[in-house]
């Protein structure tokens, strides 16, 4: 499956293998026009298949370099074998073991719904892998060999992890909330780090990153790995502060300037995420058809659908103070 995709041309200039989750959400939402069976086959492939095997064509393809390869490709192996990447075998290990965890949680969740139960048992336990890099007393996702790294610094942005520093990847696990709180040891310890990160410093060390913008603390809305963490406060049983957040970010990091993004659109997220958050909910985990609900920044929106139906969402007594739910009705219930 494609990895990273541009104009019709394959870039392999990103890790994991993300095809996967986008086919797993459309068939999860009702789109079916196409083989799903031939699908999963494809998705299975990207996800199993001996990347030693791909170094020729790595090395002819088009807008191929050798660094991409190497990106992309080293480290399979350890995850295959061990459920993560040894941080001394590939760089971004960290990363690199948690996005694959989720597109392999996205397979199985298309084998589940496909009736492939072995498929499904088999991905979906993959899709546990992102706990092998959780380290409990922290909190945070870290680098290790067979142990984690002694030296680590969560504010310094290192080779480890992906135009990220620990703070933003160690909430990237948005496919086992549920589990990632049980290791952490209750929902309240999670509430923590996520205060924690919103509030701390937003001074950063290590590598120079210029895609590590748009930061609150250490949230960093001007990347993809941090748009989901804002509504994370909705699974710890605190979404009054996903509210005040997701509005504080509405508000304060979008301008209608030129300039009025806060980092990369990489293809259209950072608009999307706020299109989602202006009619009041957002996708967490992608391919889970659950939507986590934040403050809705405009009075009234209106989804047109194919089918010809509606979906209108109201904000009765909405303004800039006004930023919290008191209660919600779905077709008057």
């Amino acid at each position: 499956m494609p990895i990273w995709d541009l104009n019709s041309c394959e870039t392999w200039g990103m890790i994991g293998y993300h095809a996967v989750s986008v086919i797993n959400d459309a068939y999860q939402k009702g789109i079916t026009a196409f083989d799903a069976n031939e699908a999963l086959e494809a998705m299975k492939r990207s996800a199993t298949i001996n990347r030693k095997g791909l170094n020729h064509y790595f090395k002819t393809g088009p807008l191929v370099t050798m660094a991409s390869f190497y990106r992309y490709a080293i480290g399979w192996n350890d995850y295959q074998k061990l459920g993560y990447i040894r941080c001394r075998r590939a760089i971004e290990s960290v990363s690199k073991t948690q996005e694959y965890a989720y597109d392999d949680w996205c397979i199985g969740q298309m084998a589940k719904k496909l009736g492939k139960t072995d498929d499904y048992n088999f991905f979906n336990k993959r899709g546990q892998n992102y706990q092998h890099v959780l380290d409990t007393v922290t909190g945070l996702m870290r680098p290790r060999q067979k142990h984690f790294l002694k030296i680590f610094d969560p504010y310094a942005i290192t080779i480890h992890y992906t135009e990220a520093d620990p703070w933003q990847y160690s909430f990237a696990c948005p496919q086992d909330l549920s589990g990632q709180m049980k290791m952490l040891g209750g929902k309240q310890r999670l509430a923590t780090l996520l205060d924690t990160l919103f509030n701390t410093t937003s001074k950063l060390r290590g590598f120079p990153e210029h895609d590590v913008t748009g930061l609150i603390g250490q949230y960093a809305h001007g990347n993809e790995p941090s748009h989901h963490i804002a509504y994370e406060y909705d699974y710890v049983g605190q979404p009054w502060k996903t509210q005040a957040i997701v509005r504080r970010i509405m508000t304060e990091l979008y301008r209608a300037e030129p300039d009025g993004l806060s980092g990369n659109e990489d293809c259209g997220q950072m608009s999307a995420w706020y299109v989602m958050s202006a009619i009041g909910f957002y996708p967490v985990c992608p391919g889970s058809n659950h939507y986590a609900i934040g403050s809705p920044g405009v009075d009234k929106a209106v989804v047109h659908f194919e089918n010809g139906k509606s979906l209108t969402i109201v904000a009765r007594n909405n303004s800039k103070q006004n930023v919290y739910i008191n209660s919600a009705k779905l077709n008057g219930r």
